[in-house]
């Protein structure tokens, strides 16, 4: 009887550390939301105003994003952030003020390890990037862009529902600058590099 026990006893607890397992795998018809904090790059040679060269300096905000998984390995994501505040420089002429720039992005990512038992969840996705710029310097206006995004990252799972998330990503931004009763002045053309960590949950 002690051993039927103990057998039983065992074969529970087997059972119980295995369902704690497949529950770190993604799996269809997982949801997910996302929030953290990034970096964005914007490199230089940001395009121009009129003669001078543009600058578009670098920035950092606050991300956030939900997702859902129409199969083991593939789902669907929509993300964005507050605002990125960017300190703008024209070559010559030096500081002309500051863009805010907000990105909102719609990607299918791919999940290599979806399915199987594991803590750490890597995936890359691809999709598209809608850009809407505000808060512009006096007398201009800048456009919004659309253009191709693609993101690799990875979630480490620290509970059933509960991953830290990181995460890199690149968007092709392109929009013309326009002045008050002039038209089309000039061209900001930047190719944001991202790098972003958060909290990721799993419904």
């Amino acid at each position: 009887m002690n051993n039927m026990k103990l057998i039983s006893a065992a074969v529970m607890t087997a059972g119980f550390v295995l369902a704690s397992q497949a529950a770190l795998a993604y799996s269809a018809g997982d949801i997910f939301v996302r929030g953290g904090v990034a970096q964005t790059d914007t490199g230089s040679g940001n395009g121009n105003v009129g003669d001078s060269s543009l600058n578009v300096q670098s920035a950092s905000g606050f991300t956030f994003g939900a997702g859902y998984l129409f199969a083991d390995n593939v789902g669907v994501e929509l993300n964005s952030s507050e605002k990125f505040e960017h300190d703008l420089n024209t070559s010559p002429g030096g500081d002309v003020g500051s863009v805010d720039r907000m990105p909102i992005n719609l990607l299918v990512n791919y999940y290599p390890m979806g399915g199987m038992d594991s803590r750490v969840q890597p995936y890359v996705g691809a999709g598209l990037n809608y850009t809407r710029f505000s808060g512009e310097p006096t007398g201009l206006s800048v456009d919004s862009s659309y253009g191709v995004i693609g993101q690799a990252g990875v979630d480490l799972a620290v509970t059933q529902n509960i991953m830290l998330n990181g995460y890199v990503s690149y968007a092709d931004v392109s929009a013309d600058i326009n002045a008050n009763g002039v038209g089309q002045v000039g061209k900001v053309d930047i190719e944001p590099v991202t790098i972003g960590g958060g909290v990721t949950y799993r419904f």
